[in-house]
C-alpha cells in the first residue's frame, strides 16, 4: 500500500491537492484512489483490487478497508484498476497517474450480479473422476504436508429450495495419499485413522444456508474414528457447465477445518524444544463436480 513510499527521502514530494495533500511519495510515483460503494452508497468492506500495467502486468493488489477505500501508490504511468467483491459485478477502469500527482477516481458503485444457477430439483452425485477431497496439515511447526482422499462418493438430493437439499458423502480411509507410502502406511494404522476399525469416513447434511450470491454454509455431521461432530463446510457455488459429452454439470468449492482431538486422532510426539510433529489443525479443502444421477 502507498505507506511503503512515504518517509524523508530527499526524492520525495508531497501531494499539493485532495485529501491526500501533504503526504510524501517518490518523485517518480503518484496515488491511486477511490471509494467502492454498493448500489445503497454503502461501502464495500474486503472487496479485492488488482492495478495492471498497459501488457496487463499486476502491480499492486489488496483489499478495501472498512470504508472500502483504495489507496496505493505506483510509478507514474497509465493504469488498469479491476475491482471484485463476491455478489456483485466486476468493475473496471482506466486511470494515469501522474508524478507525485492524485489520480482520484471517486466513488465507484458496484452493481449486484445474478446469482449462478442453481442445479435442478432431484438426485445428482459426485464425479469423482472430476473432484478431490484434500487436506494440508502443519508438519514440526515449519512445513505443511498435502494430501488427499482417492476413493470416494456421494449423492445430493436438490430440494425445489435449495434450502431444502440434503447430501451424504461416503470417503474411503484407507485412500489416504500424500505421496509418501511410509508415511501413508502410519496414517491408515492404529496411530491415526484405524482403517481397519473405520473403514469410511462419512458426511451427512440437510442444512443448506444462503449466505448471499454463490455463497453457502452446508452444515452437517461427519463421522470419522468412530466419533460424530457438526461441520461447516464454507462453500462457493461456481454454477452449471455442460460437459464434454453434453451431460450437465455444476461445481463448487469448499473448505473447513478440523481438530484432530476432536475425532480422538490424539497420537503425537514432541521434538526438541517441544514442538509438536504434527499440527492439531487440519484444513480439509474440496473440489467436487456433480452430475444428474442416473439408474
Amino acid at each position: 500500500m502507498f505507506s511503503r513510499w512515504f518517509g524523508k527521502s530527499s526524492t520525495s514530494s508531497p501531494l499539493r491537492t485532495g485529501p491526500l495533500a501533504g503526504l510524501s511519495v517518490p518523485s517518480t510515483a503518484g496515488v491511486l484512489s477511490c471509494r467502492v460503494l454498493d448500489p445503497v452508497s454503502e461501502p464495500v468492506q474486503r472487496a479485492e483490487f488488482v492495478v495492471s500495467d498497459t501488457s496487463g502486468r499486476r502491480v499492486v493488489g489488496g483489499e478495501t478497508d472498512p470504508f472500502g477505500t483504495v489507496v496505493t501508490t505506483v510509478p507514474a504511468g497509465e493504469y488498469r484498476l479491476a475491482v471484485t467483491a463476491e455478489g456483485y459485478t466486476p468493475f473496471h477502469a482506466n486511470a494515469t497517474v501522474s508524478a507525485s500527482g492524485l489520480a482520484a477516481l471517486g466513488d465507484v458503485t458496484l452493481q449486484v450480479a445474478a446469482p449462478p444457477s442453481l442445479p435442478d430439483p432431484g438426485e445428482w452425485e459426485l464425479d469423482p473422476t472430476h473432484s478431490q477431497i484434500g487436506f494440508t496439515a502443519s508438519h514440526i511447526g515449519l512445513a505443511r504436508i498435502h494430501g488427499r482422499f482417492n476413493t470416494f462418493a456421494g449423492v445430493i438430493r436438490i430440494g425445489e429450495r435449495m434450502e431444502g437439499s440434503a447430501m451424504h458423502v461416503i470417503i474411503d480411509t484407507a485412500s489416504i495419499d500424500t505421496g509418501v507410502q511410509m508415511r501413508d502406511d502410519h496414517l491408515r494404522s492404529g496411530d491415526f485413522l484405524d482403517v481397519g476399525s473405520y473403514p469410511t469416513m462419512e458426511f451427512y447434511s440437510d442444512r443448506f444456508v444462503h449466505r448471499g450470491g454463490g455463497r453457502w454454509a452446508i452444515i452437517g455431521g461427519l463421522t470419522l474414528h468412530g466419533v460424530s461432530r457438526t461441520v461447516t463446510l464454507d462453500t462457493q457455488y461456481l454454477g452449471l457447465g455442460t460437459g464434454l459429452g453434453g451431460e450437465t454439470r455444476g461445481a463448487c468449492r469448499a473448505s473447513t477445518e478440523l481438530h484432530r482431538e476432536d475425532f480422538t486422532l490424539t497420537w503425537q510426539t514432541m521434538l526438541a524444544r517441544g514442538i509438536a510433529a504434527i499440527g492439531s489443525s487440519i484444513s480439509i479443502d474440496l473440489d467436487i463436480q456433480i452430475v444428474p444421477k442416473t439408474g
